[in-house]
């Protein structure tokens, strides 16, 4: 079974091509993947049907979507007609938000007879089983995780986001179009709201939507998001257990006990 890996940007692609050697590398014109020795096959959403045809032809039978991207801004000029004709369809889920944009995504690689996979299933030791991995969550920690967690599911239910900050119960920042990064900056810049300053100092939540599709767009943490979660002065970084990809554990961890942060995967 022939495999295309269409990378966007970050640590993922490249963990998901060492664990499956000889997957077809493809990125969309704009977001490079960081893929050791790949020739990227690339392409433009104003051409997707051809891309698909590509990747028909080369006997591709099944895709993973790794790595981040952004709804390209499009240039009528460059569509085929083929790919002009789907743009009501794709500017219809793009009006209906991000996970009805990737369904309808995942919907037309099938149509092409690709089966989407999700990067659990290239590579499953990413995905952490329930657990303290280190440090050690107290009684308040666990009261910000479940507040944050039902904030995240709440967030999902109407297509926001997949994170959220609390701090003594208290919400300070939820992620949306922005990103994790931009979300854990502006809690850094906004420490001072939480009400006890020798109180608990808050957690980092992560989990999927309610109703997402696992193939595509599962959420993911590594390294670089401890240095954020300990730039914000939070106490540890929470997640829901078979839900979250963890990028290099043993960075993550070792990055974790530097600044003293737990990292614990929650029982959803």
């Amino acid at each position: 079974m022939s495999t295309a890996l269409i990378a966007g940007t970050g640590a993922l692609p490249a963990l998901l091509a060492a664990a499956r050697p000889g997957m077809l590398i493809c990125e969309m014109e704009g977001f490079a993947a960081a893929v050791p020795g790949a020739e990227p096959l690339r392409f433009r959403v104003e051409r997707l049907v051809p891309f698909l045809d590509a990747l028909v032809e080369r006997g591709v039978t099944q895709v993973c979507f790794a790595g981040a991207m952004r709804r390209p801004r499009l240039e009528p000029e460059l569509f085929d007609a083929r790919t002009a004709a789907l743009v009501p369809r794709l500017i219809g889920a793009m009006q209906a938000g991000d996970d009805a944009t990737l369904r309808a995504v995942i919907e037309l690689f099938e149509e092409w007879g690709l089966g989407v996979v999700g990067a659990d299933d290239i590579a499953p030791d990413l995905v952490p089983g329930p657990g303290v991995l280190t440090g050690t969550p107290g009684p308040a920690d666990a009261e910000d995780a479940a507040r944050a967690a039902a904030i995240v599911a709440a967030l999902g239910g109407v297509d926001v986001g997949q994170g959220a900050v609390v701090a003594q119960g208290l919400c300070l920042a939820v992620e949306s179009l922005p990103g994790t990064d931009a979300m854990l900056d502006f809690a850094a810049l906004h420490q001072a709201l939480k009400p006890d300053p020798t109180g608990a100092r808050g957690v980092f939540y992560k989990a999927p939507k309610p109703d997402q599709d696992r193939r595509i767009d599962l959420p993911a943490i590594g390294p670089q998001t401890v240095a954020r979660a300990a730039a914000a002065g939070l106490a540890g970084i929470v997640w829901q257990a078979g839900g979250v990809l963890l990028l290099d554990r043993a960075a993550t961890q070792a990055a974790a006990e530097a600044v003293g942060l737990f990292l614990w995967a929650r029982e959803p």
